[in-house]
């Protein structure tokens, strides 16, 4: 264990779902936390997220969080890798917490598949795939995977 989660994913491809589960549960708390505290991420990302010695996470680049964001607040900034993006940030609608959530779906996605789950040749095809939202689930998903794929965003 140790290192970023990123150099992980890359060195197994995919995750198995248990081992997906225990990293996802680790961020949703971390996350949490955050948002208990008015804080949004916007930058979830495999690169993002350390994993210590014992193998739990730990996030890291916090330069585009934004603080202050209590419920019924939004913010407008354009930030984060697009991939991971939520839609309300890329047609810059004004967007809250609720976008750490779409990454962590998107960021779920990537885990069990080994890739983000709408990619494409170029930024302005990407964004096009975030925006109609439309989700292939690999037929490999489990059926509880599938399920929870189809119930959190992306």
């Amino acid at each position: 264990a140790g290192g970023e989660l990123f150099m992980q994913l890359e060195r197994e491809g995919i995750f198995l779902e248990d081992t997906a589960c225990f990293y996802l549960s680790e961020i949703t708390l971390a996350l949490g936390h955050l948002h208990s505290h008015g804080i949004i991420y916007r930058d979830l990302k495999p690169e993002n997220i350390m994993l210590n010695s014992q193998g739990h996470i730990k996030l890291t680049d916090f330069g585009l969080c934004k603080e202050s964001i209590h419920d019924g607040a939004v913010t407008h900034t354009f930030c984060g890798t697009i991939e991971y993006m939520a839609p309300e940030i890329l047609v810059r609608s004004g967007h809250n917490r609720a976008v750490d959530w779409w990454s962590l779906g998107a960021l779920m996605y990537d885990m069990l598949t080994g890739s983000p789950p709408f990619t494409a040749e170029n930024r302005k095809k990407t964004i096009d795939k975030i925006l109609k939202g439309k989700l292939v689930l690999p037929p490999y998903l489990t059926p509880d995977a599938r399920d929870l794929l189809k119930k959190v965003p992306p």
